[in-house]
């Protein structure tokens, strides 16, 4: 599977774990509100520097509220994208930053803690893609121009959008969603949840077809938590391998998300709040990867990990596009033995 991008073409014979940036202080998880462009850049160099291979910028909350003025929006967006996208290639030890990263409860990597697992270290520093989140042509446009080359679009898309995206040649993530964004909206009912996803998905895309977007730039994401009950998430989840069919890369956006919190605690009116959905995050990612997805939306280290161990054991062996492999553990197969790599401790 392969995402082209404004200025690559992704080999997603691996999952890939897009980091959460929020440049806000009302995103529903309060570990990962960076509130100003510069801590924004801090906290995105560190996701980077852990592992994550994208990062997703975004500055209005997803959760039901008044709109924001693309002006606002751009205004904390704009400097955040320019600042990762500046320095998101280069040496992140020593980087000068203004702000030190917060800890996220696992999900940043002190500098200090060495490579994650995943990164091949003996490279040169990653030039981590970076990703808008935003629904805002306007505001879209001005990320892309700033360094973005991901659109990451909760609105299901409008015609605006998939105009921009077939001029920019930018990827593009299609979420599903029954209507305006930061609206709340009854759950509906359907016969079949994901035979409805793909027929909405086959609609969207052949629409974005019509105004020039290339399928090899769109990414699908069924949009867990927008307009699902708990229980269609968890249906979507089981079935994702249905969804992937549609031969376009599967995005998944499920991190700490409500329907995970209302399971852990049995019950949707008192579900657990975001900060205590980490390990029920880890055990979706794990089983998502299972079932195809090709890019986790993720916060957390944690939950890293868990896609890249989960990679590993449902896709080891496979290979690149180039024919290359791509198995993790075949880094070490010309490196010392694994006894002598354990240590005496």
């Amino acid at each position: 599977m392969r995402w082209r991008l404004a200025d690559r073409t992704l080999d997603l014979a691996r999952p890939l774990g897009a980091g959460i940036v929020n440049v806000t202080v009302d995103s529903m998880f309060e570990g990962a509100r960076s509130g100003t462009p510069e801590q924004a850049v801090a906290d995105g160099l560190a996701l980077a520097e852990a592992g994550f291979g994208m990062l997703d910028i975004g500055a209005v909350a997803a959760k039901a509220g008044p709109s924001v003025p693309p002006e606002r929006e751009a205004a904390a967006l704009i400097p955040a994208v320019e600042g990762l996208r500046g320095r998101s290639g280069g040496s992140f030890v020593g980087s000068g930053t203004a702000k030190e990263p917060r800890d996220r409860k696992g999900a940043v990597a002190a500098q200090s803690r060495g490579p994650f697992v995943g990164q091949d270290m003996t490279k040169e520093p990653r030039d981590v893609p970076v990703s808008a989140d935003t629904f805002s042509p306007e505001v879209a446009r001005r990320a892309l121009a700033a360094g973005a080359v991901v659109v990451n679009d909760i609105s299901g898309g409008s015609e605006e959008m998939f105009g921009l995206v077939a001029e920019t040649g930018a990827g593009y993530v299609l979420m599903h969603i029954e209507g305006p964004p930061r609206v709340d909206r009854p759950w509906r009912e359907y016969e079949d949840v994901v035979d409805h996803l793909r027929a909405w998905f086959e609609g969207r895309v052949e629409l974005a077809r019509d105004l020039g977007v290339a399928e090899e730039q769109i990414a699908i994401d069924p949009g867990l938590d927008f307009d699902l009950s708990p229980e269609q998430d968890l249906e979507i989840l089981r079935r994702l391998g249905e969804l992937r069919a549609l031969g376009l890369p599967l995005y998944v956006s499920l991190s700490r998300k409500d329907f995970i919190g209302g399971v852990l605690a049995g019950s949707w009116d008192e579900r657990l709040p975001a900060a205590e959905r980490e390990w029920g995050t880890v055990a979706a990612v794990t089983l998502a990867v299972r079932e195809g997805a090709d890019i986790l939306r993720i916060h957390d280290r944690s939950s890293l990990q868990a896609m890249h161990v989960a990679a590993e054991i449902c896709r080891g062996g496979n290979s690149g596009a180039d024919g290359t492999k791509t198995a993790y553990m075949d880094r070490f197969s010309s490196r010392q033995p694994i006894e002598s790599a354990r240590g005496e401790g």
